[in-house]
Protein backbone atom coordinates (compact mmCIF):
# COMPACT_ATOMS: atom_id res chain seq x y z
CA UNK A 1 0.00 0.00 0.00
CA UNK A 2 1.24 3.48 -1.06
CA UNK A 3 0.01 6.76 0.51
CA UNK A 4 0.08 10.14 1.04
CA UNK A 5 -1.05 11.49 4.63
CA UNK A 6 -2.54 14.71 5.31
CA UNK A 7 -2.44 16.58 8.72
CA UNK A 8 -1.05 19.67 10.76
CA UNK A 9 -1.50 19.34 14.61
CA UNK A 10 0.06 17.49 17.28
CA UNK A 11 -3.05 14.57 17.38
CA UNK A 12 -2.71 13.29 13.94
CA UNK A 13 1.32 12.70 14.71
CA UNK A 14 0.38 8.77 15.92
CA UNK A 15 -1.80 8.51 13.18
CA UNK A 16 1.49 9.07 10.71
CA UNK A 17 3.91 7.00 12.83
CA UNK A 18 1.19 4.01 12.60
CA UNK A 19 0.81 4.84 8.59
CA UNK A 20 4.87 3.97 8.29
CA UNK A 21 3.96 0.68 9.84
CA UNK A 22 1.17 -0.30 7.47
CA UNK A 23 2.40 1.74 4.39
CA UNK A 24 5.00 3.38 2.21
CA UNK A 25 4.44 6.81 2.50
CA UNK A 26 4.98 8.84 -0.38
CA UNK A 27 4.58 12.24 0.95
CA UNK A 28 3.30 14.16 4.20
CA UNK A 29 1.23 17.03 3.57
CA UNK A 30 0.76 20.16 6.17
CA UNK A 31 -0.38 23.54 6.49
CA UNK A 32 2.40 25.59 5.79
CA UNK A 33 4.86 26.91 8.96
CA UNK A 34 2.95 29.69 11.04
CA UNK A 35 4.72 32.79 13.23
CA UNK A 36 4.51 31.39 17.38
CA UNK A 37 5.18 32.68 20.78
CA UNK A 38 6.30 36.22 21.29
CA UNK A 39 9.09 36.97 19.14
CA UNK A 40 6.85 35.35 16.11
CA UNK A 41 9.15 33.08 14.79
CA UNK A 42 7.85 30.76 12.01
CA UNK A 43 7.41 27.50 13.92
CA UNK A 44 6.76 24.44 11.96
CA UNK A 45 3.60 22.48 12.71
CA UNK A 46 4.12 19.13 14.67
CA UNK A 47 3.93 16.68 11.63
CA UNK A 48 6.02 18.51 10.20
CA UNK A 49 8.71 17.50 12.73
CA UNK A 50 7.49 14.50 12.89
CA UNK A 51 7.67 13.69 9.20
CA UNK A 52 11.48 14.91 8.62
CA UNK A 53 11.73 13.01 11.99
CA UNK A 54 10.72 10.20 10.20
CA UNK A 55 12.82 11.01 7.10
CA UNK A 56 9.42 11.72 4.71
CA UNK A 57 9.38 14.01 2.25
CA UNK A 58 6.77 17.12 3.29
CA UNK A 59 4.72 19.16 0.98
CA UNK A 60 3.14 22.72 2.27
CA UNK A 61 0.95 24.00 -0.02
CA UNK A 62 -0.74 27.34 0.23
CA UNK A 63 -3.67 26.80 -1.38
CA UNK A 64 -5.68 23.59 -1.93
CA UNK A 65 -8.02 24.64 -4.90
CA UNK A 66 -5.78 25.61 -7.97
CA UNK A 67 -5.38 22.08 -9.31
CA UNK A 68 -1.34 22.29 -8.32
CA UNK A 69 -1.98 19.78 -5.55
CA UNK A 70 -4.33 17.20 -7.24
CA UNK A 71 -1.36 17.38 -10.15
CA UNK A 72 1.16 17.16 -7.57
CA UNK A 73 -0.98 13.95 -5.60
CA UNK A 74 -1.69 12.01 -8.58
CA UNK A 75 2.32 11.94 -9.52
CA UNK A 76 2.94 10.35 -6.30
CA UNK A 77 0.72 7.61 -7.87
CA UNK A 78 -0.32 6.56 -4.18
CA UNK A 79 -3.67 4.06 -3.46
CA UNK A 80 -4.51 6.49 -0.54
CA UNK A 81 -4.67 9.51 0.84
CA UNK A 82 -5.45 9.36 4.83
CA UNK A 83 -6.79 12.65 6.25
CA UNK A 84 -6.35 13.77 9.76
CA UNK A 85 -6.48 17.39 11.06
CA UNK A 86 -5.51 18.59 7.81
CA UNK A 87 -7.31 21.73 8.33
CA UNK A 88 -8.62 22.68 5.44
CA UNK A 89 -11.49 21.58 2.99
CA UNK A 90 -9.97 19.89 0.02
CA UNK A 91 -11.50 19.78 -3.32
CA UNK A 92 -12.83 17.20 -5.54
CA UNK A 93 -9.56 16.80 -7.86
CA UNK A 94 -7.63 16.37 -4.89
CA UNK A 95 -9.81 13.92 -3.50
CA UNK A 96 -9.76 11.87 -6.46
CA UNK A 97 -6.80 11.58 -7.17
CA UNK A 98 -5.28 8.60 -5.26
CA UNK A 99 -6.88 5.40 -6.50
CA UNK A 100 -8.48 4.64 -3.57
CA UNK A 101 -9.58 8.40 -3.19
CA UNK A 102 -9.08 9.69 0.33
CA UNK A 103 -9.75 8.29 3.56
CA UNK A 104 -10.24 10.91 7.16
CA UNK A 105 -10.20 9.69 10.53
CA UNK A 106 -12.47 12.09 12.69
CA UNK A 107 -12.37 12.06 15.16
CA UNK A 108 -16.25 11.73 16.83
CA UNK A 109 -18.63 8.98 16.02
CA UNK A 110 -19.85 9.80 12.74
CA UNK A 111 -22.62 10.98 11.78
CA UNK A 112 -22.70 12.75 15.33
CA UNK A 113 -20.14 16.29 15.67
CA UNK A 114 -19.34 16.91 11.99
CA UNK A 115 -17.22 19.46 12.12
CA UNK A 116 -13.71 21.46 13.26
CA UNK A 117 -14.06 20.57 16.66
CA UNK A 118 -15.52 17.18 17.73
CA UNK A 119 -13.49 16.99 20.59
CA UNK A 120 -14.56 20.04 22.21
CA UNK A 121 -18.01 19.69 22.16
CA UNK A 122 -18.48 16.44 22.76
CA UNK A 123 -17.62 17.36 26.64
CA UNK A 124 -19.25 20.58 26.12
CA UNK A 125 -22.51 18.71 25.42
CA UNK A 126 -21.78 16.20 28.31
CA UNK A 127 -21.12 13.06 26.44
CA UNK A 128 -20.30 9.73 27.91
CA UNK A 129 -18.51 8.43 24.81
CA UNK A 130 -17.05 9.68 21.33
CA UNK A 131 -14.52 7.69 19.33
CA UNK A 132 -12.49 7.54 15.74
CA UNK A 133 -14.26 7.09 12.72
CA UNK A 134 -12.62 6.25 9.62
CA UNK A 135 -14.49 7.28 6.59
CA UNK A 136 -14.54 7.83 2.70
CA UNK A 137 -14.27 11.66 1.94
CA UNK A 138 -16.24 13.24 -0.30
CA UNK A 139 -16.99 16.81 -0.94
CA UNK A 140 -19.36 17.48 2.00
CA UNK A 141 -18.47 18.39 5.54
CA UNK A 142 -17.26 14.55 6.78
CA UNK A 143 -20.64 13.25 4.92
CA UNK A 144 -19.11 10.84 3.72
CA UNK A 145 -19.75 6.60 4.05
CA UNK A 146 -18.39 5.13 7.65
CA UNK A 147 -15.68 2.37 7.18
CA UNK A 148 -15.33 1.77 10.92
CA UNK A 149 -15.99 3.03 14.49
CA UNK A 150 -13.88 2.82 17.38
CA UNK A 151 -15.52 4.08 20.46
CA UNK A 152 -13.91 5.96 23.75
CA UNK A 153 -15.25 6.05 26.71
CA UNK A 154 -15.10 9.99 28.22
CA UNK A 155 -13.91 10.37 31.94
CA UNK A 156 -15.78 13.37 34.23
CA UNK A 157 -12.23 15.16 34.47
CA UNK A 158 -11.60 14.83 30.74
CA UNK A 159 -10.36 18.07 29.35
CA UNK A 160 -10.05 18.43 25.80
CA UNK A 161 -6.55 18.05 26.25
CA UNK A 162 -6.41 14.82 27.49
CA UNK A 163 -8.82 13.59 25.38
CA UNK A 164 -6.64 14.16 22.21
CA UNK A 165 -4.14 12.24 23.13
CA UNK A 166 -6.51 9.43 24.00
CA UNK A 167 -7.90 9.92 20.63
CA UNK A 168 -4.54 10.09 19.32
CA UNK A 169 -3.61 7.04 20.64
CA UNK A 170 -6.90 5.39 19.29
CA UNK A 171 -6.43 7.15 15.72
CA UNK A 172 -3.06 4.95 15.31
CA UNK A 173 -4.68 2.00 16.33
CA UNK A 174 -7.08 2.34 13.98
CA UNK A 175 -4.65 3.09 10.93
CA UNK A 176 -3.00 -0.42 12.06
CA UNK A 177 -6.51 -2.15 12.59
CA UNK A 178 -9.01 -1.59 9.32
CA UNK A 179 -6.62 1.53 6.56
CA UNK A 180 -5.32 -1.87 4.68
CA UNK A 181 -8.76 -3.40 4.96
CA UNK A 182 -10.53 -0.63 3.57
CA UNK A 183 -7.94 0.33 0.74
CA UNK A 184 -8.41 -3.35 -0.10
CA UNK A 185 -11.89 -3.54 -0.23
CA UNK A 186 -12.22 -5.75 2.54
CA UNK A 187 -14.22 -2.69 4.99
CA UNK A 188 -17.53 -2.26 3.13
CA UNK A 189 -18.48 1.68 3.60
CA UNK A 190 -21.59 2.56 5.12
CA UNK A 191 -23.70 5.89 4.11
CA UNK A 192 -24.72 7.97 7.13
CA UNK A 193 -27.21 8.65 8.74
CA UNK A 194 -27.57 12.33 7.67
CA UNK A 195 -31.09 12.80 9.42
CA UNK A 196 -28.80 11.79 12.93
CA UNK A 197 -26.21 14.23 12.49
CA UNK A 198 -24.99 17.17 14.88
CA UNK A 199 -22.57 19.53 14.34
CA UNK A 200 -19.04 20.84 15.64
CA UNK A 201 -18.24 24.37 14.67
CA UNK A 202 -15.28 26.32 14.75
CA UNK A 203 -14.68 27.70 17.98
CA UNK A 204 -15.37 31.39 17.97
CA UNK A 205 -14.57 33.93 20.79
CA UNK A 206 -18.28 34.12 21.77
CA UNK A 207 -18.35 30.55 22.40
CA UNK A 208 -15.36 30.97 24.86
CA UNK A 209 -17.42 33.53 27.34
CA UNK A 210 -18.79 31.62 30.50
CA UNK A 211 -22.37 33.05 31.01
CA UNK A 212 -22.61 32.51 34.83
CA UNK A 213 -26.54 32.45 34.11
CA UNK A 214 -26.13 28.52 33.38
CA UNK A 215 -25.63 25.49 35.59
CA UNK A 216 -22.83 24.94 37.41
CA UNK A 217 -22.12 21.69 35.53
CA UNK A 218 -22.79 23.62 32.14
CA UNK A 219 -19.61 25.90 32.69
CA UNK A 220 -17.55 23.21 34.25
CA UNK A 221 -18.11 21.23 30.99
CA UNK A 222 -17.32 24.44 29.37
CA UNK A 223 -14.15 25.42 30.98
CA UNK A 224 -13.05 21.44 30.31
CA UNK A 225 -14.55 20.96 26.63
CA UNK A 226 -11.68 24.70 25.99
CA UNK A 227 -8.37 23.38 28.01
CA UNK A 228 -5.74 24.24 27.85
CA UNK A 229 -6.61 25.43 24.60
CA UNK A 230 -8.59 28.05 23.07
CA UNK A 231 -9.52 28.66 27.22
CA UNK A 232 -12.86 29.74 27.97
CA UNK A 233 -12.74 33.36 29.97
CA UNK A 234 -14.72 35.76 31.83
CA UNK A 235 -13.99 39.03 32.85
CA UNK A 236 -12.99 41.09 36.42
CA UNK A 237 -12.88 44.28 36.91
CA UNK A 238 -12.51 44.67 33.01
CA UNK A 239 -9.93 42.12 32.19
CA UNK A 240 -10.20 38.89 30.75
CA UNK A 241 -9.83 35.80 33.01
CA UNK A 242 -9.03 32.74 31.89
CA UNK A 243 -10.97 29.83 33.70
CA UNK A 244 -8.48 26.68 33.32
CA UNK A 245 -10.13 24.31 36.24
CA UNK A 246 -13.32 24.76 38.16
CA UNK A 247 -15.56 22.24 39.28
CA UNK A 248 -19.69 22.26 40.42
CA UNK A 249 -19.66 21.76 44.32
CA UNK A 250 -22.72 20.94 46.58
CA UNK A 251 -24.40 23.34 49.31
CA UNK A 252 -26.67 26.49 48.84
CA UNK A 253 -25.28 29.78 47.22
CA UNK A 254 -25.88 32.82 49.46
CA UNK A 255 -29.00 34.10 49.47
CA UNK A 256 -29.53 36.93 46.73
CA UNK A 257 -26.18 36.48 44.69
CA UNK A 258 -26.41 36.94 41.70
CA UNK A 259 -24.63 34.75 38.96
CA UNK A 260 -21.20 35.45 38.75
CA UNK A 261 -20.61 36.55 42.56
CA UNK A 262 -17.91 34.98 44.48
CA UNK A 263 -17.69 33.99 47.46
CA UNK A 264 -14.59 33.25 49.82
CA UNK A 265 -14.89 30.16 52.02
CA UNK A 266 -11.40 29.75 53.56
CA UNK A 267 -9.17 29.27 50.53
CA UNK A 268 -12.32 28.12 48.35
CA UNK A 269 -13.33 30.51 45.75
CA UNK A 270 -16.90 29.63 44.94
CA UNK A 271 -19.06 31.31 41.98
CA UNK A 272 -22.99 31.39 41.94
CA UNK A 273 -24.08 30.16 39.15
CA UNK A 274 -28.12 29.84 37.60
CA UNK A 275 -27.85 26.49 39.53
CA UNK A 276 -25.41 25.59 41.99
CA UNK A 277 -22.10 27.17 42.82
CA UNK A 278 -18.77 26.51 40.58
CA UNK A 279 -15.52 26.00 42.54
CA UNK A 280 -12.74 27.80 40.97
CA UNK A 281 -9.11 25.61 41.17
CA UNK A 282 -6.74 27.42 38.48
CA UNK A 283 -7.48 31.12 36.63
CA UNK A 284 -5.26 33.29 34.90
CA UNK A 285 -5.42 36.96 34.98
CA UNK A 286 -4.20 38.75 31.66
CA UNK A 287 -0.89 39.46 31.21
CA UNK A 288 0.10 36.98 34.42
CA UNK A 289 0.71 33.50 34.81
CA UNK A 290 -1.92 30.74 35.92
CA UNK A 291 -2.98 30.56 39.72
CA UNK A 292 -3.97 28.33 42.24
CA UNK A 293 -7.88 29.70 43.58
CA UNK A 294 -5.81 30.28 46.76
CA UNK A 295 -3.29 32.41 45.14
CA UNK A 296 -5.54 34.65 43.66
CA UNK A 297 -7.53 34.75 47.11
CA UNK A 298 -4.07 36.02 48.83
CA UNK A 299 -3.65 38.06 46.02
CA UNK A 300 -6.73 39.78 46.55
CA UNK A 301 -7.54 39.16 42.77
CA UNK A 302 -10.37 37.10 44.04
CA UNK A 303 -12.27 39.27 46.72
CA UNK A 304 -15.80 38.17 48.79
CA UNK A 305 -18.89 39.61 46.47
CA UNK A 306 -16.58 40.47 43.59
CA UNK A 307 -18.66 39.47 39.92
CA UNK A 308 -17.42 38.06 37.33
CA UNK A 309 -18.61 38.48 33.89
CA UNK A 310 -19.12 42.28 34.37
Amino acid sequence: MRAVFFGTPQIAVSALRALTQVAEVAAVVCQPDRPSGRGLKLAAPPVKEAALELGLSVHQPTKVRTGELAAWLREKNADVALVMAYGRILPADVLSAPRRGAMNLHASLLPRYRGAAPINWAIVNGESTTGISLMQMDEGLDTGPVYSRHALELTETETAGTLAERMATLAAHVVRADLAAAVDGKLTAEPQDHDSATHAPLIERQHLQVDFRRSALEIARLIRGMAPRPGAFTLLGGKVLRLHEARPTAGPMPPGAAPGTVSILGKRALIATGEGQLELINAQVEGKKALMAVDLINGRVLTEGAVLGA
